[in-house]
């Protein structure tokens, strides 16, 4: 059975970072590429990065470009999103998934909060 349970979200100043992470289970983790999807209040869901599934290819949107790190440790089953220079337009819940990008999240995800 396929777990993903993300941590590591709270509130943050703007200027401020996060780092989230994302631990899996139940499957054979190097099989699948990961993502990083959010949703803001009242909006839709956002695809934020993706993953390969060796930790060599991370892809992201441009908009997201240069503030965004993801990165993953196959040998611990978990991915992480560095969030830089976070602003209020970040405020969100954030989400992980496997598989395409497009997969929609079946998990509770982490709040991130960025207020002055």
């Amino acid at each position: 059975q396929v777990q993903l349970v993300e941590s590591g979200g709270g509130v943050v100043r703007p200027g401020g970072s996060l780092r989230l992470s994302c631990a899996a289970s139940g499957f054979k983790f190097t099989d699948y590429s990961i993502n990083w999807v959010r949703r803001a209040p009242g909006q839709g869901l956002e695809w934020i990065s993706t993953i390969s599934r060796d930790g060599l290819r991370p892809y992201y949107p441009e908009s997201l470009e240069g503030r965004f790190i993801i990165s993953r440790d196959n040998a611990k089953s978990t991915v992480y999103l560095q969030m830089n220079n976070l602003t209020a337009e970040d405020t969100a819940v954030y989400y992980c998934t496997a598989g395409p990008a497009e997969t929609r999240p079946r998990t509770r995800g982490t709040q991130v909060t960025v207020v002055s």
